[in-house]
Parts: C-alpha cells; sequence; structure tokens
C-alpha cells in the first residue's frame, strides 16, 4: 500500500494536519514514537481565543477539558504587578494529555491512521517524482506520496530531508500541582533577569490542577546556568503558592527564533514546531500549529487529487514571520534587568506592549495597576 501522506509527529500541527488530508479524501498515516497520545508532554497546552475563533472543530471540544482565564497579571521583578483584561478575550488552560488523546480520536474518525510507538528514522526517494520511503525504527519502509514533518523542534523530518533545523530555544520546566493558592482568573507572569533570563516565570490554574513554570535562554553546545523552579517558588510565595510535592513534571527546549528559512522542498513540508511556528516573544505555538497544520493537510490532499499545486511551493510564504515578536525579543534581550523593569512596567508604553503581545489586537484592554499581595 502506497499512502498518500505520512505525517511524522502527533502533535497538535500533525494531528490538525492529518485530519484534514484525510477530510478531504488522502489516505494518511501519523507515526509518532511515543507510546500513546499525550505521553511525555513539554507544552503547557494553553490556547489563544484567536485559535478558538478561527478553528471551528475546537469549540467541539469537551467542557471538562478545558478552563477559561480572562486575564493577565504581570509582575514586575519587585512584584509590583498590572492586571491586564480584553473584553471578550480569554485564554484556555487545558487537560493536554485528555485533549490529544480527543484529538486522535477525531483523526481516527476522518479515516487517518495512527501509529504509536513508531520511530521515524529516514527518508529517502531516487526521482523526484517517485513515491517517498520512509523508514521506520522497526525495520519497516512505509511509501508515500507526501511526508509532513511535525515531529517538534529536534525535527528528524528536517535533518533527513536537509532543510532548515531550529537553532535558538528556551529551556523550560513546569511542574503540576494537586493544589496551589493563586488568584484563578489570571495568567500569572513573572520577570526576572536572573532566574529567567530571555524568558519569564508563570502560573495558573489548569484543569484540575495548578501548573507553575519558568524557563531561560539558552545555547546549545555552551554551558548554561539552571532551571531554578525552588528558587522561583521561594521568591512568589503569597503569589503563586504550590501545597505538597509536585504531581508531574515537564520539561523541553522551545524554539524561539521564530520561521525557519527552509521548511519545503517538492514532496515534503515541516510544520508547527518543526518549522519554528513559535511566538518568539510568548513562545506559544498552538495556534500557529493548529492552523497552519490543518492548512496543509487540506493543500496537500488538494495536490495528490491534482486540483492544486504542491504546497511546498506556496504554503511556506503564508507562514507567519513574526516580525513584531521578534523585535519585541531582541529588545527585551538587550533590555532585561530588574531595575529597568521595575520602572518600565509602570509606564503605558510597557502596558500598551504587553496587552499588543497577550491580546493582539482584538480589543482595548483595560488595565489595573498594583503593588500585589504585601
Amino acid at each position: 500500500m502506497i499512502y498518500d501522506l505520512v505525517v511524522v509527529g502527533a502533535s497538535f500541527a500533525g494531528l490538525a494536519c492529518a485530519r484534514a488530508a484525510a477530510l478531504g479524501g488522502a489516505r494518511v498515516l501519523v507515526v509518532d514514537k511515543k507510546p500513546a497520545a499525550g505521553a511525555r508532554l513539554h507544552t503547557t497546552g494553553m490556547i489563544v481565543k484567536d485559535a478558538v475563533d478561527s478553528i471551528p472543530w475546537l469549540r467541539g471540544v469537551p467542557g471538562e477539558l478545558v478552563r477559561r482565564i480572562e486575564g493577565v497579571r504581570f509582575y514586575a521583578p519587585n512584584l509590583r504587578h498590572v492586571d491586564l483584561h480584553a473584553p471578550g478575550y480569554y485564554f484556555w488552560a487545558t487537560d493536554v494529555p485528555r485533549l490529544m488523546q480527543w484529538m486522535v480520536g477525531l483523526v481516527r474518525s476522518a479515516g487517518a491512521e495512527v501509529r504509536f510507538g513508531a520511530l521515524f528514522t529516514s527518508v529517502r526517494r531516487e526521482r523526484e517524482h517517485d513515491p517517498w520511503s520512509v523508514l521506520l525504527g522497526s525495520g519497516e519502509t512505509v511509501l508515500c506520496h507526501y511526508i509532513v514533518g511535525a515531529d517538534g523542534p529536534h525535527s528528524r523530518v528536517a535533518k533527513a530531508l536537509g532543510l532548515s533545523q531550529n537553532r535558538h530555544f528556551l529551556f523550560g520546566v513546569e511542574h503540576e500541582y494537586a493544589q496551589a493558592e493563586l488568584e484563578p482568573n489570571y495568567l500569572h507572569c513573572f520577570i526576572d533577569a536572573e532566574l529567567a533570563p530571555g524568558y519569564i516565570g508563570w502560573g495558573f490554574a489548569g484543569v484540575g490542577v495548578t501548573q507553575i513554570g519558568l524557563a531561560r535562554r539558552v545555547t546549545p553546545g555552551s554551558r548554561q546556568g539552571r532551571v531554578d523552579l525552588a528558587a522561583f517558588l521561594r521568591k512568589t510565595e503569597g503569589r503563586v503558592t504550590p501545597q505538597g510535592a509536585p504531581i508531574s513534571i515537564r520539561a523541553g527546549m522551545i524554539p524561539c527564533g521564530g520561521r525557519l528559512p527552509q521548511v519545503a522542498r517538492p514532496g515534503a513540508l515541516l510544520v508547527g514546531d518543526a518549522a519554528g511556528l513559535v511566538s518568539p516573544a510568548t513562545a506559544g505555538g498552538i495556534h500557529a500549529a493548529l492552523r497552519f497544520g490543518e492548512e496543509a493537510g487540506l493543500a496537500v490532499a488538494r495536490f495528490i487529487a491534482g486540483k492544486a499545486p504542491d504546497p511546498a511551493t506556496w504554503l511556506p510564504h503564508q507562514y507567519p514571520t513574526f516580525r513584531l515578536k521578534r523585535a519585541v525579543r531582541a529588545v527585551f534581550e538587550w533590555t532585561q534587568g530588574d531595575w529597568a523593569y521595575n520602572w518600565l512596567l509602570r509606564t503605558r508604553a510597557m502596558r500598551a506592549l504587553c496587552e499588543r503581545v497577550y491580546f493582539h489586537s482584538k480589543a482595548a484592554p483595560i488595565l489595573r495597576g498594583g503593588a500585589g499581595p504585601g
């Protein structure tokens, strides 16, 4: 059997791609090295309202898998804070393992095959119009007409095809707690130049758990300071205060350099983290993963049916460039110092920038400032 499409990675991007292609009439196989959907997670699972508005099938997510958060509480290094709200805007905290299981069910219902415990090792073909030969860790070779790499920031597909690979990263650690004290209707974000250089710490009430994390800039191949979540928890006690030991721990690399320069070749395409489709400012990538994963699946199905050109020739030009958010990251990297942000948070310009980063241009946010507890 020759598949029309093999998707490597049962990620948000990979599953959205596979579902759309299968609904478009393509024969689709998804392979993933994980043992099951939702295993070995690295994401916080936060989904922005923009994604819910623009991706209709997300509105079918069972209510018990999501929890709405309607504001951002943004802390300066001295723990003074400003509360940000945009009328009608919200974030979804999600039960990521169960959400991924639900998405796999959608993909299989659409007619695609999904295999877990299937490690992608290499891909090759003799001539441009020949089928791809996809070699799996089991020794099996799978033939397909098109391949999509949705296999994360260190994409094996990108390496095998000679495409661009992520070079700029954050490293993050997140703990889940059964109980914690914090204001539940906010995403709590903390700037600290020593504990989180190049990024932030965070905490929020998720679905049945509280998620608390910290990330910092890293440069592969060089020595880095460690992610000291214990020091972060000591500093934020009284604002975000967990009780007991964590019940789950996630950690991983987050690409932060923006869209990669070469993400496609004839018959092959990268999506999601593999293509660098992660905001350099917020490190959020689920919206872009779902949107462009779905667009890639639809485009591949039309290409296989002879109704459209190869999406490798045009779809990457529609990927977001993150120009503003790359600029925000550059300024943040250049200016990050606790004294600077203790002062900047009090300015209207800084608040306006926070509004743009967190709420985009959907509404004019309502601002409330404060010193916070203590």
